[in-house]
């Protein structure tokens, strides 16, 4: 995604001042022995607005200038000596700075506190500007005034300038009004996940999983339409199959992400990835050195991050069909050897991934997600007669067809996770699984 602006709120995303702020108004309201208003009111407002609700509805000080000049000066001294940077948050607007993006922060704090804090902390020659929500009649975050108004500072397009916001209702106006948003999540300032996830083009727990090559990779989905994007994934797995079992894959590949420890059978097998992503803390040094030198692209992930490898080679996979406006459809391999969880999870990431067609192929078997919402009925063919067949409901409400097995299935209700449609067998042709309902990953195994 071509990037031609930053647009960076400051507490709680540069600096790590949510914390400061609620006792900052606590301080206030010991100070004016009152109750106050609770934090969830005040965050989104304006200060000069909450301080003229502290002094019209709870009575604090002469004024709601007097009122403000109190609070803060507080501010300015917390910001000096009770708060820190987030971390990885330089690194992160230098790898922008180096690149020529230009930035400017927007924020609800006043712009005279704003840029004491950036002073403070060495962050003021990193920006264009600041804008206040006081330089936009004091309209809250709950609008995007704001942050069109830093877009317009920045001359910069809206579709193409990114947002970088903690707060729900700052990701939630700004994602509405055409921004593409990263929400950068933390654990320790009261946020819920799924306030903020739900309208995040990004989501991450911080600076140190965020990279330009990320931001430039992602696309947001688009109408899908023609031929199906054909996606080879090749995973990390302890047991991987062998490099020309894997290399065959690629050849009927449109395009080939490399996962991490998925690295050294890309090597072996000759194969260039599109794509190698990954914490890098599973493959040997050398097939990380090769993998960087061979792929196109590199998007880094610090090894203490939320997602596994697989997951961010699925987003990898989603980006590259959204830029191409065509349907995708992921092949998975050298993933579901070695550890039983990884398997499972595997799975689950497929069954979620909404995607036209998603599969697993290893040299022991193929799984294919058969799902109401995406391919729906799967066609064994003649080379499956003989083979072992399972179908495990991987979504509630699931209801199936089996048919040219030994057993049977019509319009039938699945268990999530049960046991009705293991271990059955392919005894004719024209076999096919359908799936009217739900989903279920439909297993076929070679031997």
């Amino acid at each position: 995604m071509n990037i031609t602006g930053a647009i960076f709120d400051c507490d709680g995303t540069l600096v790590d001042s949510m914390g400061m702020w609620t006792h900052a108004y606590e301080w206030l309201y010991d100070h004016y022995a009152s109750e106050g208003a609770p934090m969830d009111v005040v965050e989104p407002m304006a200060l000069a607005e909450a301080c003229e609700l502290f002094h019209d509805e709870y009575g604090m000080g002469e004024s709601a200038s007097e009122v403000y000049e109190t609070l803060t000066a507080h501010v300015r001294d917390a910001y000096e000596h009770d708060v820190a940077l987030m971390p990885h948050a330089r690194a992160f607007l230098d790898e922008l700075l180096a690149a020529g993006i230009p930035m400017i922060v927007a924020s609800s704090t006043p712009k005279r506190e704003l840029w004491h804090a950036l002073r403070v902390h060495g962050l003021d020659g990193y920006f264009t500007g600041v804008v206040s929500t006081e330089d936009v009649g004091g309209r809250d975050k709950e609008f995007p005034d704001v942050y069109l108004e830093a877009c317009r500072r920045l001359g910069a397009e809206r579709e193409s300038t990114w947002v970088f916001e903690d707060a729900a209702f700052g990701v939630r106006s700004a994602r509405r009004a055409g921004f593409p948003v990263v929400a950068l999540f933390n654990d320790h300032d009261g946020r819920r996940e799924e306030d903020v996830r739900p309208w995040a083009d990004v989501f991450c727990h911080g600076f140190s999983e965020l990279s330009l090559p990320l931001l430039y990779d992602y696309e947001r989905p688009s109408l899908a339409q023609g031929a199906p994007l054909r996606v080879l994934v090749i995973d990390g797995s302890p047991e991987p199959s062998s490099p020309g079992f894997v290399a065959a894959l690629a050849d009927d590949a449109d395009y080939v992400v490399c996962a991490d420890g998925g690295a050294a059978t890309c090597r072996a097998a000759g194969i260039a990835p599109d794509v190698f992503c990954g914490d890098s803390d599973s493959a040997a040094l050398e097939d990380v050195a090769w993998a960087r030198r061979a792929a196109r692209t590199c998007v880094s992930f610090p090894a203490e991050k939320y997602a596994t490898d697989l997951a961010l080679a699925l987003d990898c996979a989603r980006h590259e069909a959204a830029r191409r406006k065509a349907p995708l459809s992921i092949t998975v391999t050298c993933a579901s050897g070695g550890r039983p969880d990884h398997a499972l999870v595997v799975v689950g990431l497929l069954a979620g991934l909404g995607c036209a067609s998603a599969r697993i192929v290893e040299e022991g078997y193929e799984m294919r997600i058969v799902s109401e919402a995406g391919e729906s009925r799967w066609e064994l063919g003649a080379g499956a007669v003989g083979k072992t067949f399972s179908a495990i409901a991987v979504a509630p409400g699931t209801r199936v067809d089996e048919h040219g097995m030994q057993w049977e299935l019509s319009d039938k209700s699945m268990d999530l996770l049960g046991d009705l449609g293991v271990s059955n067998v392919v005894v004719a042709e024209d076999a096919f699984v359908a799936c009217r309902e739900g989903a279920v990953a439909a297993y076929l195994l070679n031997s």
